[in-house]
């Protein structure tokens, strides 16, 4: 099992570098940042003073998207990140949430999102890639490259995501810290690979979710956002799929029932005003609170259903006790995996 932090760009640069330090000497082994530039701060930048500071760390965005920076840029940055820090950059890929929306504009379709982590994989190659930018094609080869084998993995909650996470990605993230609901997902992507004829035994699942080691009071009330969020997500498969069938479990859309709307310039707040219709279950179910004997069990169960890794969205106060919780009591319980 791998364990990783997330950071979603609201904690002073300075105090991330060391809470990355922290998190290293505590076994974590990656680094996630919400890659959202107008929503917080250009998280390549802070990516790169963390990695002049750590050793063994992997890091990447959690998750980019293919419409924000056109994709020669993507693909010399990533590039450029790899070998600042010795091969110790992986990318998380996604249609394309909060960095699209919050400036009026739609998520990325399933099929675009694939060429995008098709196109990244062959620059970091050295290979010549030829896309559609602007309506028109562009064709570009980065002739300074290492020739490195970019790990890319697909964030994914919907069917044609889940398959292309399983036919083309090196792993598959889910926000989810639910073990049936995150094993129903990756089984999909999982299969998808498998029709494709594609050798699956490396194939990683991570299920990212927000954790409180404390009274659960306290833990619902610094999580309760995390559900919300995933709404997002969920409203956009109920519109496509529906709110029953076999596309969409009825466990995972019946939450949303109440959803009245989301404000983005809110998105991951704890204060945020729209997170009302969010039940204690559900966010008991979504996220990994309480004692230190129920993260241990949780993470167990996570585990068991085939993820490997778990990783820790740092944003929900307290962070540099949650990192130092989990060095001390959970990691210890857990073979941890030290390379990506």
């Amino acid at each position: 099992m791998e364990f990783g932090i997330t950071f979603k760009g609201d904690i002073s640069p300075k105090r991330t570098v060391e809470l990355c330090k922290l998190a290293e000497q505590a076994g974590f082994t990656y680094a996630w940042f919400f890659d959202s530039h107008v929503l917080w701060r250009e998280c390549y930048v802070t990516m790169a003073m963390c990695m002049e500071h750590t050793t063994n760390m992997r890091f990447g965005p959690c998750v980019t998207n293919p419409g924000v920076r056109e994709w020669s840029v993507a693909g010399s940055l990533y590039a450029t990140l790899q070998a600042q820090s010795g091969g110790r950059f992986d990318a998380g890929i996604g249609r394309g949430d909060s960095s699209r929306r919050v400036l009026g504009r739609k998520p990325l379709t399933v099929e675009y999102m694939a060429e995008f982590g098709d196109a990244l994989k062959a620059m970091a190659k050295g290979e010549e890639v030829t896309y559609e930018w602007e309506g028109s094609e562009t064709t570009v080869q980065i002739p300074w490259v290492e020739k490195y084998d970019l790990p890319v993995w697909y964030a994914a909650y919907g069917p044609k995501a889940l398959g292309v996470a399983g036919q083309y990605g090196d792993g598959l993230i889910i926000q989810l810290a639910d073990p049936w609901l995150v094993k129903w997902f990756s089984d999909q992507a999982i299969a998808a690979g498998q029709a494709a004829g594609k050798d699956m035994s490396n194939f990683r699942v991570m299920s990212a979710a927000p954790v409180w080691v404390g009274d659960m009071d306290t833990a619902r009330t610094q999580t309760r956002w995390f559900p919300a969020m995933v709404g997002n997500h969920v409203a956009d498969l109920v519109e496509k799929y529906g709110k029953t069938g076999a596309s969409v479990p009825q466990r995972l859309t019946d939450y949303i029932e109440g959803r009245k709307g989301y404000d983005y310039r809110h998105h991951a707040d704890k204060d945020a005003d729209h997170l009302g219709f969010i039940k204690d279950d559900i966010v008991d179910s979504f996220g990994v609170l309480g004692s230190v004997e129920t993260h241990v069990q949780k993470v167990r169960e996570l585990e068991s259903v085939g993820v490997t890794q778990f990783n820790v969205y740092l944003m929900c106060g307290d962070e540099e006790r949650i990192v130092e919780e989990y060095g001390k009591s959970v990691l210890p319980e857990f073979k941890v995996m030290s390379d990506g």
